[in-house]
């Protein structure tokens, strides 16, 4: 413990280390670098020995902090999740972080996180936080049933990282600190740089891009892969009945616990690079368990949209939603298809009528520009023909489904007995086209689920069907 939090401090204050550095290199005064790493081990030593937490009957408790004090207690009724995590070297010291998560929101100085735990004593740990929580008080010494592999890994599922816009991000985020730090300013002066704008004037502008372009897709491509297989790696998913245990990761390493009993559903991604590809991944709908945190509630990353279906159903367990993973969902007719035309295809005719009326004043308008006029209106039609072809809902006994998206398509198996309340909203163009959203409100997840532009004489029929009684209309 004693070199793990030194260790994670220094890297938290890498940057302020290198500038030190190089103003005592120019200063001549080398000591500048160590008085700040002394400062930053010191603090990280004093931080284990304020640091200590105990495990009663009923709470939990976590003292720390070095120059303000700070308990921080959760009763154990509370507690929602349990997550493993192990870095590279946590790993080599037999070392883990355990984190306990009750559902709500926590700051950053309120989350109860257990760092450089021995590894050998969090499974225990684990087992005893999460016992309260998911076995029956009525079964007490019982042992815990035998946990079954539902999903394993497959190496080949890497191919579908590059269909995302993690490589990109990487690249985008390495870009802005060279910048940050005025490496990127020395770059755009040096020779590599210059030469690329000599080539660029000999071989033209549009061949210097494409290639430009070629380049950056594949190292995109190649940072995604990296990421991908080191995040998700040796990838396991169990069942016992109770819980799914979620265990990937190759250097740093994450297991997640989620409760059976808070599970309320799945929801399928399909962004339209990934869907591209015919992929697609799969996270739980879990009370207490925001949808934000993607980690704590994934159950398969990119993978065969294939085996995200099988995992979804085998996640579900119900025979009647095996049976809707295969049939297609029903239609909300031929209004919502226009409004699907109409909102994707309107602001590009706007903006060519908008073009061709500075042209008619005497304004130079590129070709480009009409190019791309027409790129976008090919775009937007595939867009709105897409979005159409992926909208739906179905109602089968206790389940709701819902799908709609196209750039990012999302279908959400959400329980009957998960929804909480129900919102039948109209915008001004809704109610002059005779179709409405319904908002199926619960606390797990992104707390909402919506089933748009359905015909407003179906929506509280669709209401009624799902949980009967709340579709009873008001009077005024």
């Amino acid at each position: 413990m004693l070199l793990v939090h030194p260790v994670n401090e220094a890297v938290k204050v890498l940057p302020v280390l290198l500038v030190s550095f190089i103003v005592g290199s120019q200063s001549g005064n080398h000591f500048w670098g160590l008085i700040v790493l002394a400062i930053v081990v010191v603090f990280a030593v004093l931080r284990w020995f304020t640091t200590s937490y105990r495990i009663g009957p009923v709470h939990v408790q976590l003292r720390t902090g070095v120059f303000q004090k700070k308990l921080l207690s959760v009763p154990r009724s509370r507690i929602r999740s349990v997550d493993i995590e192990a870095g590279v070297l946590h790993r080599v010291l037999g070392l883990s972080i355990l984190r306990i998560g009750t559902g709500q929101q926590a700051g950053k100085g309120e989350k109860f996180e257990l760092n450089a735990l021995d590894a050998s004593i969090v499974p225990h740990l684990r087992e005893e936080l999460l016992q309260r929580v998911t076995r029956s008080a009525a079964e007490p010494g019982t042992p815990p049933p035998d946990e079954i592999e539902i999903a394993h890994w497959q190496a080949s599922w890497v191919k579908y990282a590059p269909f995302s816009f993690t490589g990109v991000v990487t690249i985008a985020a390495a870009v802005g600190v060279l910048f940050q730090y005025g490496l990127g300013q020395r770059l755009a002066e040096s020779s590599v740089v210059t030469d690329s704008i000599d080539s660029a004037e000999r071989f033209g502008l549009v061949v210097v891009i494409v290639v430009g372009l070629v380049i950056l897709l594949i190292v995109a491509s190649v940072f995604a892969c990296a990421r991908y297989l080191i995040a998700y790696g040796n990838l396991t998913v169990t069942d016992d009945g109770t819980r799914l245990h979620v265990a990937h990761g190759l250097l740093r390493t994450r297991s997640t616990t989620l409760d059976r009993k808070r599970l309320r559903g799945t929801s399928l991604s399909e962004p339209l690079l990934l869907r591209s590809a015919r992929g697609a991944r799969l996270d739980a709908i879990m009370t207490g368990v925001s949808a934000e945190k993607k980690e704590s509630s994934m159950l398969l990353p990119q993978a065969p949209a294939d085996e995200a279906r099988r995992m979804m159903t085998v996640v579900l367990g119900d025979a009647g939603l095996h049976a809707d993973a295969q049939k297609p969902l029903g239609s909300h007719g031929p209004v919502a298809r226009r409004r699907r035309y109409t909102r994707a295809v309107v602001p590009v005719l706007l903006a060519a009528v908008a073009l061709a009326i500075a042209e008619a004043f005497g304004a130079p308008i590129p070709p480009l520009a009409w190019v791309a006029a027409a790129i976008l209106l090919a775009g937007a039609v595939f867009v709105a023909w897409d979005r159409n072809r992926g909208l739906g809902h179905a109602v089968l006994p206790g389940w709701l489904i819902t799908r709609h998206g196209s750039l990012d398509r999302k279908r959400h198996s959400l329980e009957a007995a998960g929804i909480i309340g129900w919102t039948v909203r109209q915008t001004f163009f809704q109610r002059r086209a005779g179709v409405a959203t319904i908002v199926a409100a619960t606390p797990a997840g992104v707390g909402h689920y919506e089933v748009i532009d359905i015909p407003i004489e179906q929506a509280w029929a669709l209401v009624e069907a799902v949980t009967p009684g709340a579709g009873d209309k008001w009077s005024s």
